[in-house]
């Protein structure tokens, strides 16, 4: 026996290795069904579906960092569509306020540039303003912000209803389109 293991101590060795490795697999044989159904949504075109996704962007070239949390994230099998569930985005320029979205879904195109929010759509900045509507349409490349829906508008001494919103975010300009009720709050003279 001695001579043997002397003479085949390779062939044993990997022997070994690969009886310790089917243990390994057999006992986690739970995770390798995950792996063949993914690779096989990836090679079908199906595209790939995350869950509890956390994405974090700091890009000093461009002086922002954002972050991204979503419930749910499927991207197409091309991977130029993205789609999104009960997600929240914080973007902190260096030279402005942060700002921070949440909502239940988005589909962002790779293509076009343009990201659809839907469904309570809130956002809120660290200077005191604060958005609400049902459907937001950004087009990145653009640098514009539009809507159809209602939407309600708070500052810190103002606050506008209305219908509709065209936003051009790079001249920091914002109009509400129609139906428009404006309340301006009178700050305290002392």
């Amino acid at each position: 026996m001695k001579r043997f293991l002397k003479r085949h101590w390779p062939l044993v060795g990997l022997f070994a290795v690969i009886v310790l490795a089917g243990f390994y697999f057999v006992k986690s044989g739970k995770d390798l069904l995950k792996v063949p159904a993914l690779l096989k949504n990836i090679m079908s075109g199906e595209g790939i579906k995350l869950e509890d996704v956390h994405y974090a962007q700091d890009n000093p070239d461009d002086k922002i960092k954002w972050v991204v949390d979503a419930r749910e994230v499927r991207f197409s099998g091309d991977r130029k569509n993205v789609e999104f569930f009960d997600f929240r985005l914080k973007v902190e320029p260096d030279d402005r306020p942060w700002f921070k979205l949440n909502g239940k879904k988005g589909n962002y195109s790779k293509d076009t540039g343009k990201i659809e929010l839907f469904g309570s759509i809130e956002g809120f900045s660290s200077d005191g303003y604060r958005i609400l509507t049902e459907y937001l349409l950004v087009n990145e490349k653009a640098g514009h912000l539009s809507t159809d829906k209602p939407v309600k508008i708070f500052g810190p001494f103002f606050e506008v209803v209305g219908r509709g919103l065209s936003a051009d975010l790079k001249k920091e300009k914002i109009k509400v389109l129609s139906n428009v009720t404006t309340n301006i709050n009178s700050g305290s003279h002392e």
